[in-house]
């Protein structure tokens, strides 16, 4: 395995070996540990000395099921704290593949001049890109497909991350041909900063990923891919309905957020609920299910089309439903289907953007349920206007440029699609992780709405700051090895397929990996994240929800109502205690 580093002020490149202290590392791990180490905290997002990270994960590249994961990492110009963020897509395994255990771009060129890099058995290349700068990922991708061959892995930046805007995404190809997200944070903003419009990788003549004891990896992968689909989530509900399946059980459990989080349910909820969806995608001849990378067995992807049959969007997400339906009142499914696929094409986190419109909307700038305008909002961001500007920079920039106080962040990063006040583990988890509100750092809705690995009463504050805690540890190793954060369903719930995870890893990178092991790995990447965010100015007093979640949300009429000092007590193993935490 090997590490290149590109090096854009002086357009070099150069390979160095793994340092031992980073043999065990991999994904989130490898690009949280990088950044600590390598990143002054206090260095302007999109300046030359931030640094972008890319990194398979531990099991990436494998025959392990679901472990198609890439973590991005850098300093965030969203949160001003470090970053990861998460995507599928083929880019992972073929960087694997290729035995690149990261790639580093650092530095910025001098001039205005965009690159790509192309990335195979050779190395790094770098070559100046004028042909698809404007362009749209859409378009990137299938010029670079019919210039390379569909199987070239692409890695690119649309319009929202040639502009800079906090809310910018990073944009990678699946193996179908579409698109999929590092949607979280800005980190397509940092992409431009080092003038970088793509990444393409082709993966051929590659060493693939070495395995330590081939015969236990190969035992424990079958067991592992066998619990994931005998699963009823992952098995079932996922591969049916996909991740929108949540829309009707978070508005039955009054946790579904609407008008920007005035209420916990919608009544727009069914018509644009999974059930719905997967009506929809089968009278128009879609695809109700597919996978976003190569191995995946859960497969809660999709393609939609239109009335007309046309392609719209593929990976038609929970998250986006939600923002750009009930959190903005609009519950029609084709115009937030359009909303969706004009962020994949311009590059921008659709989480972020669709509180950043429900800000707009509180501000009077548009109503609420107003889908057609809420499209032209989008298409604004797409020009790079003046107004396109401010929502693209997200949902706290929107709220200052409008004088409205009513905005969801934590750490300036916008609140997902669960109330924090009806799901309160999630809420714990949106306050204290290193990332800003994010619902994958610590996804409480397994125990509290879903019932998986237990239950923990998502109403009341018991047991829900040790929920959040042993799973943000949990997610911070599985990000770390590269699998689908929807591996936990059947992990919480079957000990052998938990036992599968921990006898892969250990397989692969050896030897006598333990349980203990897994933990200590989580709890040294969000020491090392909470670290570097502490140095960058960022401390517990940001941990903290909006005050206008002190107001009662119906129908429960629950209100947010930790307090700070029970807030501090997440990362007790952290800060409680006065050691240096170790993994490697």
């Amino acid at each position: 395995m090997k590490i290149y580093r590109v090096n854009m002020t002086k357009l070099t490149v150069t390979s160095e070996g793994v340092p031992e202290k980073w043999h065990k590392l991999g994904g989130r791990a490898l690009t949280s540990t990088i950044i600590a180490e390598e990143v002054e905290p206090t260095c302007h997002p999109l300046g030359k000395k931030n640094k972008l990270v890319f990194a398979p994960g531990l099991l990436t590249g494998t025959a392990a099921a679901n472990s198609g994961r890439m973590s991005v990492g850098s300093k965030s110009p969203l949160t001003g704290g470090i970053k990861e963020s998460n995507s599928g897509g083929s880019a992972a395994q073929k960087l694997a593949k290729l035995g690149i255990k990261a790639l580093i771009i650092e530095g910025k060129p001098e001039d205005n001049t965009f690159y790509s890099l192309h990335v195979d058995i050779s190395g790094v290349k770098i070559q100046e890109e004028t042909e698809l700068v404007g362009k749209g990922n859409y378009e990137v991708i299938d010029k670079l497909s019919k210039k390379f061959g569909d199987r070239i892995g692409v890695i690119t930046i649309g319009q929202a991350g040639e502009y800079k805007m906090s809310a910018a995404n990073i944009s990678i190809k699946d193996y179908h041909g579409y698109i999929r997200s590092a949607g979280r944070g800005g980190l397509g903003a940092v992409m431009s900063s080092k003038k970088i419009k793509y990444i393409t990788i082709d993966d051929q003549g590659g060493p693939g990923v070495p395995i330590t004891d081939k015969n236990k990896f190969m035992d424990a992968a079958r067991i592992f891919a066998k619990g994931l689909k005998e699963h009823p989530v992952t098995g079932q509900g996922l591969p049916t309905y996909g991740t929108n399946v949540l829309v009707n059980i978070l508005n039955e459990a009054g946790g579904l957020p609407t008008k920007n989080f005035r209420m916990g349910r919608f009544e727009g909820a069914n018509k644009i609920s999974g059930e719905t969806m997967y009506e929809y995608i089968v009278d128009r001849k879609g695809k109700p299910t597919h996978n976003c990378h190569a191995g995946c067995v859960i497969s809660c992807s999709q393609v939609y089309n239109d009335k007309d049959g046309n392609f719209v969007t593929a990976g038609f997400e929970y998250e986006t439903i939600w923002g750009f339906g009930a959190v903005c009142m609009v519950d029609d499914l084709d115009i937030i289907a359009q909303a969706d696929r004009i962020c994949d094409d311009i590059g921008i986190d659709t989480i972020e953007t669709a509180v950043a419109i429900s800000t707009a909307m509180e501000g009077g700038i548009i109503p609420f349920g107003d889908g057609q305008g809420m499209l032209g909002l989008l298409r604004e961001i797409g020009k790079g206007s003046y107004l396109g500007r401010i929502i693209g920079n997200g949902a706290a920039f929107t709220g200052k440029a409008f004088g409205v106080d009513r905005v969801a962040v934590v750490k300036n990063q916008a609140i997902p699609a669960y109330d924090p006040r009806a799901v309160k583990g999630i809420g714990v988890t949106y306050a204290t992780t290193p990332m800003g509100a994010d619902h994958t750092a610590g996804y409480s809705v397994t125990h509290n709405v879903l019932k998986v690995g237990g239950h923990i009463d998502p109403l009341v504050k018991e047991g829900n700051i040790k929920l959040s805690r042993d799973l943000q540890i949990a997610t911070a190793a599985i990000d770390s090895a590269g699998l689908c954060l929807f591996v936990a369903f059947s992990l919480l719930d079957k000990p052998e397929v938990y036992q599968a995870m921990i006898d892969l890893i250990d397989a692969r990178i050896g030897p006598n990996t333990t349980e203990d092991d897994i933990i200590e790995l989580g709890k040294y990447v969000l020491g090392v994240e909470r670290k570097f965010n502490e140095a960058a100015g960022i401390n517990k007093a940001a941990d903290r929800l909006p005050e206008f979640f002190e107001e009662p949300v119906p129908p429960h009429n629950v209100a947010w109502d930790f307090t700070a000092e029970e807030l501090d007590e997440v990362f007790n193993f952290v800060d409680g205690e006065k050691k240096e935490l170790q993994y490697c």
